[in-house]
């Protein structure tokens, strides 16, 4: 699905001849998941991380845009029962098609589709030994707003709520190989700053 949203803005951005405008944001961010899973009937969840979440975005038109969110890479504490088990790297590339409610006041509503992944590196766990963790891809909603002063040509301020279909899947190497989906679905609280260009 990822693939397929980005071949569409990759087209939607040939066939517009780049007569449109590009924005950049820079934003920090609550990366806080909304699932947990159980394994060896054990409780197994993703602790709550913070990130710094800059994105480009392309505007085809007043209303209609694509944004590609990028991020630092961030650390998971995977927590067993409460404690931490597993620690992992991530970086969660997300791309969605975005349509802007524009008005006559300064804030300009949004929403967006499209598709997110779960790059995982470094996965370590000095209680349950080798782990392996897979590259998962999934869903990805998005509602938010963009606030732009009267007096302010180029610059804004925006705050968005971001939903993530995620669930990789975890090998416990040294326990028997046994395999489990960790449930994230985080949603990703941002705020920050837009300069249009």
């Amino acid at each position: 699905m990822l693939k397929q949203v980005a071949l569409i803005a990759l087209m939607g951005i040939s066939a517009s001849a780049m007569a449109g405008q590009w924005q950049v944001k820079v934003g920090g961010s609550v990366i806080s998941p909304t699932q947990d899973s159980t394994t060896l009937g054990l409780n197994v969840e993703a602790d709550h991380e913070y990130a710094f979440t800059p994105s480009i975005e392309y505007f085809f038109n007043d209303n209609i845009s694509a944004e590609l969110l990028l991020a630092t890479p961030i650390s998971h504490d995977v927590l067993v029962e409460g404690e931490s088990a597993i620690k992992i790297k991530q970086l969660p590339p997300t791309l969605t098609a975005k349509y802007h409610f524009k008005n006559s006041t300064g804030f300009t509503p949004y929403i967006g589709v499209g598709g997110t992944a779960f790059v995982a590196w470094d996965e370590k766990s000095d209680a349950l030994g080798k782990v392996k963790v897979k590259e998962d891809f999934g869903f990805a909603g998005q509602i938010g707003f963009n606030f732009q002063p009267a007096d302010a040509k180029n610059w804004g301020v925006f705050v968005d709520a971001r939903y993530a279909q995620l669930s990789p899947e975890v090998t416990l190497v040294d326990v028997g190989n046994h395999k489990f989906d960790l449930d994230i679905d985080p949603m990703v609280y941002t705020i920050g700053y837009s300069y249009k260009f």
